[in-house]
């Protein structure tokens, strides 16, 4: 597939290593030449130095024979503009626009099909993260699939935990419910072979895969689930701080900390329930003043990573019973060892599990990627197919999916339900499953084609 991606920051930089390693055929656009420069000497791709709304710039990087373009600068309207020129003047590639503001998605109109095709909204899916993360206390990871019907969550094994030092096939037997499953656990960031006689050790991350109704009792009976979270404090007013202050107003008591004077009183217009602090996240006395120790939740997401990791550090310091921080650069995740941050959401990932769903070629229509991006949960829907293999009609024991490929949930007309050996494949099943490497995905990917 030949991807046109517009703009080589964070999010381009990230989608173009997802996709360049699965064989696409990737040419990125930015005006800065630096950042073009720094790309391709990591990986195999053509880059063109441009304004990647000038039809120019867009021929020149052949976007007359792209299949797709992503268009992921750091301007709203110059993806927005670069996708209507594209769809306008172009009639091949499907378009994807990153909008960040609130302002644009309020008026869907803007985004018909022939203009822009598909539009990714980072803050929307980071703020439905810090979300689940609220409402799971003691999970790492939250992601919903099918719906909402079910969820994927990752907890960390701690050495006081009930998971220390048990196999699989007795968590198994304790949880003791067929549609709760072990769908991987990561070592050091690898991921070890999930079998009835692996052990888990200190320090494993661990994923399950469980009906919506079932995260919380899974939680209680691993001994994972954390006191109710009731007061939340937001560092940084941007657009990820108002979207989860109107999120969590109604349930929680949140306070939100905007160095802007300007941008303070602009988002307190729109947050009825939410006390507006005008001040510096990492000055310790205003954290004192308002009380940080009877903070359940304190969440760093300025757009400065430096502020997140020093005011999260802080804020758990001063006493706050956890602390999440997002991070964008790689880098950075390394200082989190050792230190008291409870979280690091990472930005890229979440918008890349926005985009991967419509790059896979089977009928895939959910993609959660974890693991710094080297695995992926995705979902996908089962079709008969006279030209290409499909699980339609087959049982579980007589699909050869490759070893690493974990089969998670099966959801059949709405209704989840128990995965054993035995259990055939219908028209139209939606499967989620886990992808222990991303270079299994291809496997999938044969098994799930469109109708």
């Amino acid at each position: 597939m030949k991807i046109v991606i517009l703009g080589a920051g964070v999010t381009g930089s990230s989608v173009a290593g997802a996709l360049a390693s699965e064989e696409n055929d990737i040419v990125v656009i930015d005006k800065k030449p630096h950042l073009l420069t720094a790309l391709k000497a990591r990986l195999d791709i053509a880059t063109v130095e441009g304004n990647a709304t000038h039809p120019t710039i867009l021929e020149s990087a052949g976007i007359k024979d792209a299949d797709m373009v992503i268009a992921v600068t750091d301007q709203d309207e110059t993806n927005m503009l670069a996708c209507h020129v594209i769809n306008t003047l172009y009639s091949k590639p499907k378009t994807i626009a990153r909008v960040r503001a609130i302002d644009f998605l309020n008026h869907p109109q803007l985004f018909q099909p022939g203009g822009i095709d598909i539009v990714i909204s980072p803050e929307q899916l980071i703020t439905e993260s810090l979300h689940n993360l609220v409402k799971f206390p003691g999970a790492l990871h939250v992601s919903e699939f099918a719906d909402g019907l079910i969820r994927l969550f990752s907890i960390k094994v701690v050495a006081t935990g009930f998971l220390t030092g048990k196999r699989i096939q007795v968590v198994k037997e304790k949880l003791a419910d067929g549609m709760i499953r072990v769908a991987a656990i990561f070592r050091d960031g690898k991921a070890i072979s999930v079998n009835g006689e692996a052990v888990i050790a200190t320090g494993d991350e661990v994923f399950f895969v469980c009906p919506r109704d079932k995260v919380r009792k899974t939680l209680i009976d691993l001994h994972k689930l954390e006191a109710p979270i009731k007061t939340v404090m937001i560092a940084g007013g941007g657009h990820v701080g108002k979207r989860l202050a109107i999120a969590l107003e109604k349930n929680y008591q949140v306070k939100v900390i905007e160095l802007d004077l300007d941008r303070a009183k602009d988002i307190a217009n729109d947050l009825r329930n939410t006390l507006i602090l005008h001040g510096d996240c990492t000055d310790e006395g205003l954290l004192q003043e308002e009380m940080i120790e009877n903070t359940d939740l304190f969440c760093a997401i300025t757009n400065n990573d430096g502020i997140n990791l020093i005011s999260a550090g802080l804020a758990k310091k001063l006493g706050a019973k956890r602390a999440i921080c997002l991070v964008n650069n790689n880098a950075y995740l390394k200082l989190l060892d050792g230190s008291d941050i409870d979280l690091a959401i990472q930005p890229r990932l979440e918008t890349l599990g926005g985009i991967l769903k419509h790059v896979r070629k089977g009928d895939v229509v959910g993609v959660s990627s974890v693991c710094g991006g080297s695995a992926e949960a995705i979902e996908a829907i089962a079709h008969r197919s006279k030209n290409s293999s499909s699980v339609v009609g087959l049982r579980v024991d007589q699909v050869n999916l490759p070893d690493g490929v974990i089969l998670g949930a099966l959801i059949r007309e709405k209704e989840v339900l128990p995965v054993h050996h035995d259990t055939v494949f219908a028209e139209g099943d939606h499967v989620v499953m886990f992808a222990l490497n991303k270079k299994l995905i291809k496997a999938i990917e044969g098994y799930f084609q469109p109708i």
